[in-house]
């Protein structure tokens, strides 16, 4: 083991020394000529001159070793399927797709859109892109025809892969009607539709376009297509996040950056051994799939589980069984999803032989103490490793590397600053950065940013430098927009985001701070708590909680009981500046299908406004109960 404060530290100072080294853990046609031009920040190039290819890493290159070791675990608890294929049958695969897309004049530099379920044709369709040197562009399964529309404009695809539906809770959702439509609110069209047919849902395939995978794929079950050579700075892919503004942002990703970040992420960070099995259970539409479902596991020589379904379908055991039938070593999930399984029975928690996992890694939105407390004595005090990072970024920012030298976990907190990143804490008013304990400040991130983070904005660099790196007063500094603070050890607290600030009466309040407080009361599961305009004071915050126990819940006067509680523990903590206007009770709370709160939406309704659009909302009926109570 060595020391993490020294291997930081080399990533900043020695910076191509130190980036150099990492690139042996990839293979390369040519290897790179220069690791880092920052020549026209603050925009960096990695790896320059390098030839790589991404498939060829996570595929090909196992071939001699472990063609037999499993690759792809795909399990979907909605359609009872469950296959296993190894890096030989992986391999074949993904050559057949790709022979598909060369038929259908897919070249190196052509954006292809995947719109798909969690189905393994998906992860086959990805790696077949990237293969080839195409760019593909993955939008959540089951997006709403206007949101998918805006991003087949931005994106211009030649092909699109889709599927006939995804499934939800033993509920077929149709995906071919929501496509058709966003193809033609789009003024760009595709050449063709290669269609994934589940039979699932009926569908009518659009004559001259639309063309069925299963018979194209019958006609290359021998094909042989080599990898494309693609230099370092090629982009693999692009990945839309929302913006502030209507128009989306395409994210986009370099090829040999990202292998090399991700190659040293795996065991680094997770602990990750080749010949081991990864299961993360994200969904491919998202950052954290394309790197910890698809591409960082594969090119870690892991076997990696693609996860169709509901955490709690069949029952709220059903990833621990995952995890002792595969003998899973590191596990990646969202805080939401824990929060989800801590109201099922806690003896499923301890029904399964858990023995082979490592470490259980939290991403996607701030790990609440108290689902870190409960996850953590229920499997028996392994780790539960909180990381933070964005779409942006590509892969963690903040967490511990056990890989590089054992470290404790704190509550509440994601860790530290990883390899690479050059993180600074700055005040938002005049860019000074803040070098003290417990400082409240922008959490930043100095140029270049490292190997694996956007290369820029697809078709916008403008967007990119105004975004990310215009908004810190004095500074070429990239922001991540979120308030943070650095304890006395080194380990950061992100306090919730810089647009999530609540200003009551001239106190600068983030929501974050007021959700931990509500949170520690023993009767709440879950809460939101936005910031609602105000005549007298600005703003105020409200509160929308889950209880517990709502068995006592049933009239008012017991709702109103536990909400002066709620609001005595906020005044006792924070102060009763902090405290809540309100504090509602509701079943549950609005949330895209990723998990993460929609807090827009929910302060928009809270003024009476119109939420806007809400493609990404897993369930309506979340946020019609919060306007039912508004009015009420």
């Amino acid at each position: 083991m060595g020391n993490f404060a020294e291997f930081h530290a080399r990533s900043i100072n020695d910076r191509d020394a130190f980036w150099a080294e990492q690139a042996k853990l990839v293979d390369w046609k040519v290897p790179p000529q220069q690791i880092c031009d920052y020549s026209n920040p603050p925009f960096a190039k990695w790896f320059v001159g390098g030839e790589t290819n991404l498939c060829h890493n996570a595929v090909d290159r196992h071939l001699a070793e472990r063609a037999d070791q499993p690759a792809l675990i795909f399990v979907s608890t909605e359609t009872d399927q469950e296959k296993t294929y190894t890096y030989r049958e992986l391999h074949a695969e993904v050559q057949r797709m790709a022979a598909i897309l060369q038929d259908l004049g897919v070249v190196k530099g052509d954006r292809v859109l995947i719109y798909m379920p969690m189905i393994a044709e998906a992860a086959f369709a990805m790696l077949a892109c990237v293969r080839l040197g195409a760019i593909h562009s993955v939008v959540f399964g089951g997006f709403a025809s206007h949101s998918l529309a805006t991003r087949i404009e931005d994106a211009s695809p030649k092909v699109i892969i889709s599927a006939d539906a995804g499934s939800r809770g033993g509920k077929a959702v149709s995906y071919k009607p929501l496509l058709d439509e966003a193809i033609k609110l789009s003024a760009h069209k595709p050449a063709n539709v290669v269609m994934v047919d589940r039979q699932l849902v009926a569908f009518t395939p659009v004559a001259g376009r639309d063309v069925d995978y299963a018979t194209e794929r019958a006609k290359h079950m021998d094909a042989v297509v080599p990898c494309v050579w693609v230099e370092s700075t090629h982009p693999s892919y692009t990945l839309y996040t929302s913006g502030t503004t209507g128009k989306p942002k395409g994210v986009q990703r370099d090829t040999g950056g990202y292998t090399v970040a991700l190659a040293a992420s795996i065991p680094n960070v997770f602990e990750g051994k080749p010949g081991g099995t990864f299961f993360c259970t994200s969904d491919i539409g998202w950052v954290v799939g394309h790197s910890y479902i698809i591409y960082g596991p594969l090119i870690g020589g892991m076997a990696t589980i693609l996860y169709e379904g509901l955490p709690i379908r069949p029952d709220g055991g059903i990833w621990w069984s995952l995890v002792e039938k595969y003998k899973v070593q590191v596990m990646f999930s969202a805080p939401t999803a824990i929060r989800v399984l801590k109201k099922q029975d806690p003896a499923l928690l301890t029904k399964y032989d858990l023995s082979s996992l490592q470490a259980l890694f939290l991403a996607g939105e701030p790990l609440d103490e108290p689902t870190a407390k409960w996850i953590s004595e229920g499997l028996n005090g392994k780790a539960i490793i909180d990381n933070y990072w964005q779409t942006e970024t590509g892969w963690p920012i903040l967490s511990i590397c056990n890989g590089v030298e054992k470290a404790p976990s704190k509550f509440g907190s994601p860790g530290k600053a990883i390899y690479g990143y050059n993180v600074k804490l700055v005040d938002d008013q005049t860019g000074e950065e803040l070098t003290g304990a417990n400082q409240k400040g922008v959490l930043t991130i100095e140029g270049p940013l490292p190997p694996g983070n956007l290369q820029t904005i697809w078709g916008d660099d403008e967007r990119f430098v105004k975004t990310y790196w215009k908004t810190v007063p004095n500074k070429l500094v990239y922001s991540t927009f979120d308030w943070a603070v650095r304890d006395e050890d080194g380990y950061f607290f992100i306090l919730g985001r810089t647009d999530d600030v609540i200003n009551v009466a001239g106190h600068r309040l983030g929501t974050r701070e007021i959700e931990e407080s509500i949170s520690s009361h023993p009767n709440v599961a879950e809460v939101a708590v936005v910031g609602v305009a105000d005549q007298l004071k600005g703003q105020v915050a409200m509160a929308f909680a889950i209880a517990k126990d709502t068995s006592g819940l049933t009239d008012a006067a017991a709702r109103l009981k536990l909400e002066g509680e709620v609001m005595k523990v906020v005044d006792s903590q924070l102060g009763a500046v902090a405290r809540p206007s309100r504090v509602f009770f509701v079943s549950a709370l609005p949330k895209t299908r990723s998990g993460k709160l929609l807090r827009r939406a929910i302060q928009a309704v809270a003024e009476g406004r119109d939420p806007g659009d809400l493609t990404t909302m897993d369930d309506p009926a979340a946020l019609q109960q919060i306007v039912d109570l508004i009015k009420g």
